[in-house]
């Protein structure tokens, strides 16, 4: 069922979004993440960065391996990501030395230890898969297998890291075409997002994958997800990182 659902996703990255048969729903999470390695073996990729979030500040984490990475400015055409598309602000991290197998569990200095740059990104979520009938959300563990929703992620250039930097609730400027498009009080549902850094090796360490030096790890929205209407330019800027842009045509 898993390798099925995987042949489902690549095909759908190719060909568009597709209605995913009740069958092949992921039964836990752990099927969920074979699944995004299934789908990244199947397009001849590796992870060149990874997304992770949290619902909470204490809350448990989930992720996805990101197939690619785009350098800002960046153009896209929202037609290859089907009808339903948003556009998330978000903080990302590189990672500057490999984080390799072992057995013991990565802990949160040195993760910070391996950070050497820190980004604004602007991550595109749009899923590949419709549920089975009309009206009815899509399986929470199929969002999961697909790349936790993932479309693309367009990252801006770094900055050394800085332990004093706020990243609980940075300053920031979200728009689109000009318009403002910043929540009120702006702020990552997890907390402080530099925790999430473990979870993503951790995971990796559990799966017998290393981490390689210039991983990036974004780390979730401090916006929420934007639905834009039609073509324009997504301009995010938080305070202390340089700009990132992303152009819809």
């Amino acid at each position: 069922m898993d390798a099925d659902l995987a042949a489902l996703l690549t095909q759908a990255w190719m060909d568009g979004p597709v209605a995913l048969p009740l069958e092949l729903t992921p039964l836990d999470a752990a099927s969920s993440y074979t699944v995004q390695d299934l789908t990244l073996l199947l397009r001849g990729q590796q992870a060149a960065g990874w997304k992770v979030g949290a619902k909470g500040a204490d809350g448990p984490a989930q992720g996805a391996p990101l197939p690619q990475v785009l350098l800002s400015p960046a153009r896209l055409q929202p037609a290859r990501f089907g009808r339903f598309m948003g556009l998330e602000l978000e903080i990302a991290f590189r990672i500057g030395r490999e984080f390799p197998v072992r057995p013991q569990p990565y802990g949160l200095e040195e993760a910070l230890a391996g950070v050497d740059g820190v980004c604004a990104a602007i991550e595109l979520v749009a899923s590949r898969l419709r549920p089975h009938g009309d009206n009815k959300p899509l399986a929470p563990l199929a969002q999961l297998a697909d790349l936790q929703n993932h479309g693309a992620l367009v990252a801006g250039a770094c900055v050394p890291y800085d332990p004093a930097f706020p990243f609980i609730a940075p300053a920031l400027s979200w728009q689109f075409d000009g318009r403002d498009i910043a929540p009120t009080l702006p702020a990552n549902p997890a907390g402080d997002p530099r925790r999430l850094l473990v979870w993503v090796l951790n995971h990796c360490r559990e799966r017998g994958q290393a981490v390689p030096p210039g991983t990036l790890i974004t780390t979730g929205t401090y916006t929420g997800a934007y639905l834009p209407e039609g073509p324009g330019e997504a301009l995010g800027q938080i305070a202390g990182l340089p700009p990132v842009r992303l152009v819809l045509v």
